[in-house]
């Protein structure tokens, strides 16, 4: 199978021209993943306020990180900083962790966006990244963490299940192969923040499940503005449960979950 400009399509599909690009919620556009390239811009123009705040250099402290959205457990609980939920998935420790993710996510969304459409691609990052922040807190409260990564660990677990949904079986292949070979990363560094990517993944995959199961009908809507609607009110779900989840981490940490 062949990923395109205008996402997952079968090699039949790939050698066909397309002059616009119709998402599956009905607005053409010449661009095929906008979502993705404002996500992009959105997290650069936040690392260089980061790099502007610490007085030039690439390498982002603690602190700098913190005074600008990192997430912390106690600043969320104590100080109500419910925010930093959100905002700590475009803040960015250093050069190399802001340009690996940021490939990733351009790699990604070129792939996934054109094919499931902008506003459900939109629905799913957040929905990963709150899970993720959700999984952060009730594993590492008091550590102090930042970055994209569960929610492009989201992505890839939705590319993944919808992939072979869409029997995209060598796409699934590589996709399954990236997804374990970060996750070997993700045990092996002690730096990276294991509840975030695994929180991510499994709400990605949660999406992308939905997804798959609108395409075949089995959410109980024919048209495709319902189905879609549907989707949207479930990832939406998924994103304010998992924000919940992240307050009530915040306030009583792992024992409350897994204890």
């Amino acid at each position: 199978m062949t990923p395109t400009p205008v996402g997952m399509r079968c090699p039949e599909c790939a050698n066909q021209r397309t002059r616009v690009v119709v998402n599956p919620t009905g607005t053409a556009t010449s661009v095929a993943f906008p979502a993705t390239i404002a996500l992009i811009a959105i997290n650069v123009l936040v690392y260089l306020v980061e790099i502007l705040h610490g007085g030039g250099g690439t390498s982002i402290s603690i602190g700098d990180a913190y005074d600008l959205g990192a997430l912390w457990g106690p600043a969320v609980n104590e100080g109500g900083d419910w925010w930093r939920t959100i905002t700590s998935g475009f803040v960015h420790f250093n050069i190399l962790h802001i340009g690996f993710n940021m490939y990733l996510l351009f790699i990604l969304g070129r792939l996934l966006e054109p094919a499931i459409g902008s506003v459900r691609f939109v629905f799913l990052y957040f929905a990963s990244l709150l899970a993720g922040s959700f999984l952060a807190l009730a594993l590492t409260p008091d550590s102090v963490s930042a970055g994209a990564s569960g929610a492009i660990f989201g992505v890839l677990g939705a590319t993944f299940v919808i992939a072979r949904g869409r029997k995209l079986d060598a796409i699934a292949g590589q996709i399954g192969i990236l997804i374990l070979l970060n996750l070997v990363f993700t045990f092996a560094d002690t730096g990276v923040s294991l509840g975030a990517h695994i929180g991510g993944l499994v709400a990605g995959v949660l999406c992308g499940l939905l997804i798959v199961a609108g395409e075949r009908g089995m959410l109980g809507e024919s048209s495709r503005r319902g189905r879609l609607a549907v989707e949207l009110g479930a990832m939406g779900a998924i994103a304010v449960i998992s924000f919940v989840l992240a307050l009530m981490a915040a306030a009583w940490g792992a024992p409350y979950f897994f204890g």
